[in-house]
């Protein structure tokens, strides 16, 4: 299962070192960084190998909210995705 979540944010200056940063976090919560992309500078995407749903749905509504917080994340849009 993958996951692609849309990142709005202030500048993406801030947000890429504080994204770097959170990967041992996300990590921890099944969640394995496959590609980001930046789409502008308020804007980017992120696509992530999700081994347990559950856990990685619990930490973006949850402890990433530090991440957030530091990344200068305003809305974090995260769709979970199967291959058809």
């Amino acid at each position: 299962m993958q996951m692609l979540v849309h990142y709005t944010v202030a500048d993406y200056a801030t947000f890429k070192p504080a994204f770097d940063s959170d990967a041992e976090d996300r990590g921890n919560n099944s969640l394995n960084l496959l590609q980001l992309w930046r789409e502008s500078d308020t804007s980017a995407w992120a696509l992530f190998d999700v081994a347990d749903p559950k856990k990685a749905r619990a930490y973006l509504d949850g402890a990433a909210g530090v991440f957030n917080s530091l990344g200068g994340v305003s809305k974090a849009d995260a769709h979970l995705l199967e291959t058809a």
